[in-house]
Formats: structure tokens, C-alpha cells, sequence
């Protein structure tokens, strides 16, 4: 299962990343995973929020550039190696990793790993053949 990431074009200057969780956190969106790529001229936030839509129209309002994006989540074991098993999966099958960062998580168990594959469903596959599982936003968000 697939679920969605909010990412945003930024203009790398002071003081935009925090206009830019002011407003979603002002909203009561809660915020469960980022990331941030930047340029010389700009940054792409990559965010993980309970409420995509509501996220995306608070951010096109303020001015901000933003697409969503179908991702996966995985939960893996809390534990040395679970990533690098779940990332041969991926090179087993041929699929390429776009990006990856991880997500905070209630579950003491299991981390979270939010990846931007080449191919969902293949990857989907191919994870349905080794055991390993997806998350749903609501499992991101309630740990489990």
C-alpha cells in the first residue's frame, strides 16, 4: 500500500522552513516524518502529515509550490540490519531507490523507513515475497 508525501519547493533562505511548519503546525497538522534537500537556489521538504490535503491547500495559500506523492512505508524491526535487508529486496528486484528517510513512531519496536521507489508495485511485490510489510498512513501515525 502506497501512501502520500507532501513535497514542497522551497527558496533557500532564512527563516522559510520555519514560516513553513509555523503554518501547518498553527493548523493542527500533525507532523510525523521530514526530509530536506537543498540546492544552491532552493530545497525540496518532503513531508509526512495526517492530513495531506488539508497540508497541500494550507501551503499553495501561503504561496508554496507542492505536489503529492505516492510512497511506501515500511516498518522494519528496531534492530541492526533490518534496513539493509529490506534495501536487497529492493536490489534483488531491480528496483531503484529514489529516496529514503525514516519516520518517528510510537512503536518502540519497529522504525519506519518512507521510500520513493522507481516502481510501487513491483516493489510491493516483491516485498509480499520476503514478509516484509507496508504501512498505512493510519499505522504511520498510530504506531501499529
Amino acid at each position: 500500500m502506497t501512501i502520500e508525501q507532501i513535497s514542497v519547493f522551497l527558496e533557500n533562505k532564512p527563516g522559510r522552513l520555519a514560516e513553513i511548519t509555523k503554518i501547518i503546525g498553527d493548523a493542527g497538522v500533525d507532523l510525523r516524518a521530514m526530509s530536506l534537500a537543498d540546492t544552491a537556489d532552493f530545497g525540496v521538504l518532503r513531508l509526512m502529515v495526517d492530513n495531506p490535503e488539508k497540508t497541500r491547500e494550507l501551503l499553495q495559500g501561503a504561496g508554496c509550490v507542492v505536489s503529492v506523492t505516492q510512497v511506501l512505508a515500511v516498518r522494519i524491526a528496531d534492530k541492526p540490519g533490518s534496513l539493509a535487508g529490506v534495501l536487497a529486496v529492493l536490489a534483488d528486484a531491480g528496483i531503484s531507490v529514489e529516496y529514503a528517510y525514516a519516520s518517528i513512531t510510537r512503536d518502540r519496536e519497529n522504525a519506519y523507513v518512507i521510500f520513493r521507489v522507481d516502481d510501487n508495485d513491483r516493489a510491493l511485490r516483491a516485498f509480499g515475497g520476503r514478509g516484509i510489510t507496508t504501512a498505512s498512513a493510519k499505522e504511520l501515525f498510530n504506531g501499529g
